[in-house]
């Protein structure tokens, strides 16, 4: 599986590249912020694919890896986030998660995470659809209404047994007693060194594994099933809007501008200007809680 995930990950790049070669990507003077353009375009598209990033949850209050929150206690998170770590250093890493958990089981979706699923409703009975591709590990989206998400690095709320690979949605806060109270980022706290048996175990009968977050860690592949289903919908939409994305973490960094390759509009919703602004057709700056909610409002000529 392994080896699998390696080789639809290199295929992607490897396309990606060879695209950009034949200069099949919009040219960068091309793209506008003219949003009565891109509500023409809107309302004509069947199939739209929304790529959303850690930017729609920061605005429903849950940090990124970046920024303020790029240290957890005196360790880089990215380097908290790791096969390694979790090896060498399960208890730390889990008081890392159980801080990350926590954090996003109070969260309340924010106004870009409502729109998307009022937009995925509404759309639905005209007989067209939407699909959310995040990077977020959060469930808002789910929580805001959206039925059709695909995950590509995994979700918090699911938990994988180390040793039979069984996974199980898990919304328990602690999610083991040993956590309680436990995973405050302060720099002077001190590990908990909570005992590998007390730390979530897995449930299944003669099992009893170590449980780890359901997540992709830096370093592994993303998993196949959810690039094959990601690889559909990218072929099949007529319109990809690109949210609240830093646009720099691969494989999901490239799903934009291979989907412009295509010479399908794609529309990016975010506070900066983004390494693969240059590729889109529209680009609309600021709070995606601000500028979203407008652009997939109802559509004067939709019927419903």
């Amino acid at each position: 599986m392994l080896l699998h995930n390696r080789a639809v990950f290199a295929l992607g790049l490897r396309l990606y590249s060879n695209q950009v070669k034949r200069g099949l990507l919009i040219d960068a003077a091309r793209h506008s912020s003219d949003m009565s353009e891109f509500r023409d375009i809107f309302s004509k598209a069947k199939h739209i694919a929304i790529i959303t990033g850690a930017g729609v949850s920061a605005e429903s209050g849950v940090p990124t890896f970046r920024g303020e929150h790029e240290k957890w206690r005196k360790w880089q998170s990215q380097d908290l986030a790791t096969p390694e770590a979790f090896s060498r250093t399960p208890s730390r890493v889990w008081e890392f998660y159980h801080y990350r958990r926590e954090l996003a089981l109070n969260k309340k979706p924010s106004a870009a995470h409502l729109a998307i699923a009022e937009c995925e409703a509404r759309l639905r009975k005209q007989g067209r659809s939407v699909v959310v591709i995040t990077q977020c590990t959060d469930d808002l989206h789910q929580q805001a209404g959206s039925k059709h998400v695909l995950k590509v690095h995994g979700s918090l709320m699911e938990a994988r047994c180390v040793s039979c690979g069984h996974v199980t949605v898990n919304k328990r806060s602690p999610i083991c007693a040993a956590l309680k109270d436990k995973g405050s980022p302060g720099p002077d706290v001190a590990d908990a060194q909570i005992p590998v048996d007390k730390l979530p175990r897995c449930g299944e009968s003669d099992c009893h594994g170590l449980l780890r977050p359901n997540v992709v860690f830096f370093g592994e592949t993303l998993d196949s099933h959810i690039l094959t289903k990601v690889e559909k919908e990218m072929e099949t939409c007529d319109l990809c809007l690109v949210v609240g994305t830093s646009s720099i973490v691969y494989p999901a960094a490239m799903f934009g501008p291979q989907i412009a390759s295509r010479g399908v509009p794609v529309a990016e919703f975010n506070t900066n200007a983004t390494p693969k602004s240059e590729y889109f057709t529209h680009h609309f700056q600021g709070p995606c809680g601000t500028t979203l909610p407008p652009a997939l409002a109802r559509h004067e000529s939709e019927v419903i």
